[in-house]
C-alpha cells in the first residue's frame, strides 16, 4: 500500500465526497415536499460517509477504533443505496441513475471492507 498522509488522498475518500456532491446535485430536482424527509436523509447519508473515513484515519492508533469508523461509514453508505432505492421506488430517479448509484456506493462498500481487512496496514506506528 503507497504512504498517504491524509484521508484526503484515500480514493475511498475521494469518491465518497465526488458521490455525495452529486447526490447533493440529484436531490435538487426531487420535488418540494420531500425537502424534510428523503432529500435531508439521503443528504445527510451520503455526506457522513466522508466523515466517517476522516473519522477513522483520525483513530487509527487504535485499530478497534479505526475498524469502528469504518465499520459505520459502511452503514452509512449501505443507507445511502436504502434512499437510492426509495428515490426509484417514488420515481424520482430512473433505472439508469439507481444502477450507476448502487454500483458507485456498492464500490465504496467493497473499498471499505478492504481497508477493515487490512486494517494493520493503516494503523501501524509508522503511519501515524
Amino acid at each position: 500500500m503507497p504512504y498517504v498522509k491524509s484521508y484526503k488522498e484515500l480514493e475511498v475518500y475521494l469518491l465518497a465526497k465526488q458521490l455525495s456532491y452529486e447526490i447533493f446535485e440529484l436531490t435538487k430536482s426531487f420535488p418540494k415536499e420531500e425537502r424534510y424527509s428523503l432529500i435531508d436523509q439521503i443528504r445527510r447519508s451520503s455526506r457522513s460517509i466522508g466523515a466517517q473515513i476522516a473519522e477513522a484515519w483520525a483513530k487509527r492508533r487504535y485499530e478497534k477504533h479505526f475498524i469502528s469508523k469504518l465499520t459505520d461509514a459502511d452503514g452509512e453508505q449501505q443507507e445511502t443505496q436504502h434512499w437510492i432505492a426509495t428515490s426509484l421506488d417514488c420515481k424520482y430517479i430512473d433505472k439508469e441513475k439507481h444502477k450507476y448509484y448502487i454500483s458507485k456506493y456498492s464500490e465504496v462498500g467493497r473499498m471499505l471492507q478492504s481497508m477493515i481487512n487490512k486494517s494493520n496496514l493503516f494503523c501501524k506506528k509508522s503511519n501515524q
